[in-house]
């Protein structure tokens, strides 16, 4: 079955179907499709914020969490409460996120409902008499319920996280309920802070209590892998090296990083988005059929490729940085050193292209093209597998590589480039597509937001689409060595302009490991 919380139906529809399948006990367990199992009617369920007056809080979890309230999502009786350290009300916090919300004028009195069941509570983020009084407010909260279920969202900053996390095993814990705490990134910077991190919160919690949330395992055609895998018969039989000459995973963003450089520059383009959300796309695309759709038999699966993966070498990588375009406008006219919070000189790459090879049966000798870039010439985040070039060719040079595209953002789609007789007369081949524009398809369907359904898999006990400790170590096994010579080499990125598709290297680099790349065709989302 399809849960609501993949978003193939009407918002409305959407919503009761949920709740309805809240109501009915769950039989199958399954990770993907009955969501885990839901708390009583009677039991309270009390959401907490930490660094609710941070931007995370304010520009995605409290409008994360407004959506979810709207479409009628939420367990009964579920109140939200923020805590940081800055003195403010709610209706402070409510003014903060107000741009944030996307509620309609006719929406006002139920965005005033959400607001009625928030709460805040100014507290220190080291002192465990905080800590004891954010207990007392929520126990307030929690009154006349037979069960008191407590979840912990830690929008926060890695400074305080021991800490913070300390308290809330020490002080928040409750025995009556369950305990579940999201934690977002950075999960470590390499292998050892990330090894002490998973040390540290395996030491409190039970790994079925911790949610590593990663926001690309929430979004609609991410999700849609696994379906369109292992649902269809004509995709089996060809998702192997003797059929697929390489598949290539692009995440592009049309800006830089103007005002908030600093932060970015502790991290770069391979913690931030490579090392995690391209990676847990990789892993879905490349891995064997889970025995079950339950969250460990398909993060199991998830793991075998990981290991299968060398450490990544220098001579497989690409780095850029870009610099400003004269001819361009506003902010684009600045490069990444041209902003006051990056130090002086720094090397920190905003592109990175890396190929990585899977050393199984499968995938023996394909290779996995993963880029990622800031400043680039589209907003794009999309996987193109492209096949082999068909034995015995009767039409040489006139045919084009078969390529399956799934965009995961912007405008979802799924289409598959292939080659037809030129219609008319003509006997020549013509490149067309097979096209599942979203938009087209699904007219009247809204697509949930990425969060939305990951916090709904919270509630519901569903880990499937989270980070397990294993994944990780594994994912940083295969960084760790290249971001270390790189820092400690002080290894320069290549310059390329603001706007640009990012360095030709790049382009160099993909060619020379097969990937072709087709002139003569560009997908036109045409019904868009």
């Amino acid at each position: 079955s399809t849960s609501a919380v993949t978003g193939r139906v009407d918002p409305e529809v959407f919503a009761l179907a949920e709740l309805e399948s809240k109501a009915k006990p769950d039989q199958t367990k399954c990770g993907l499709c009955s969501r885990g199992e839901m708390a009583d009617s009677k039991a309270s369920n009390v959401f907490v914020v930490f660094g609710a007056s941070g931007d995370l809080a304010k520009k995605k979890i409290y409008p994360t969490l407004w959506m979810v309230y709207k479409g009628g999502l939420f367990p009964e009786g579920t109140k939200i409460v923020g805590y940081a350290r800055s003195g403010l009300t709610v209706d402070q916090l409510k003014e903060r996120c107000k741009q944030y919300m996307k509620a309609k004028k006719e929406e006002e009195e139920k965005l005033n409902e959400f607001w009625a069941i928030n709460s805040y509570v100014k507290g220190s983020y080291t002192e465990e008499s905080a800590f004891v009084n954010l207990d007392s407010e929520m126990k307030k909260l929690e009154q006349g319920c037979t069960s008191a279920n407590r979840l912990f969202y830690l929008a926060l900053p890695p400074s305080v996280f021991d800490t913070v996390t300390t308290h809330i095993k020490g002080c928040l814990m409750n025995a009556n309920g369950w305990n579940r705490v999201i934690v977002e990134k950075p999960f470590g910077k390499d292998s050892d802070s990330s090894a002490a991190l998973s040390r540290h919160l395996s030491g409190l919690f039970t790994e079925e209590e911790i949610y590593r949330i990663d926001h690309y395992l929430g979004k609609e055609m991410v999700q849609n892998l696994m379906v369109l895998r292992f649902a269809n018969s004509i995709f089996q039989p060809v998702w192997n090296r003797d059929n697929i000459a390489n598949v290539v995973v692009t995440f592009k963003e049309p800006f830089g990083t103007y005002g908030r450089g600093g932060y970015f520059d502790e991290f770069g383009i391979i913690r931030d988005v490579m090392q995690n959300h391209l990676f847990q796309v990789l892993c879905l695309t490349a891995m064997e059929k889970p025995v079950s759709t339950s969250a460990e038999d398909i993060r199991d699966e998830k793991v075998k490729v990981l290991r299968s993966i060398p450490p990544l070498e220098l001579k497989d990588m690409v780095l850029g940085q870009y610099v400003g375009n004269p001819e361009g406008q506003g902010d684009a006219k600045l490069g990444y050193l041209d902003d006051e919070t990056v130090p002086k000189g720094s090397v920190t790459p905003t592109y990175s292209m890396a190929v990585l090879k899977i050393n199984n049966e499968r995938w023996e000798g394909v290779p996995f093209i993963l880029k990622c870039g800031k400043a680039l010439n589209e907003r794009k985040a999309e996987i193109r597998v492209q096949f082999r070039d068909p034995a015995g060719d009767i039409f040489p040079g006139k045919c084009s590589r078969n390529e399956l595209v799934i965009r995961l953002q912007p405008n979802e789609a799924m289409y598959v480039k292939l080659m037809t007789k030129e219609p008319g007369m003509s006997f020549e081949p013509h490149e067309s597509e097979l096209d599942l524009t979203y938009k087209a398809r699904y007219k009247d369907v809204v697509l949930p937001d990425a969060y939305e359904r990951l916090i709904l898999d919270v509630f519901n006990g569903s880990q499937a689409h989270f980070v397990r400790s294993d994944e990780l170590a594994e994912a940083w096994r295969i960084f760790t060595p290249l971001l270390h010579r790189i820092e400690k080499e002080k290894i320069k990125p290549i310059k390329y302009t603001y706007g640009s598709r990012g360095p030709k290297e790049a382009d160099e680099l993909a060619a020379k490991c097969g990937f072709v790349y087709s002139t003569t065709y560009k997908w036109s989302g045409a019904h868009l």
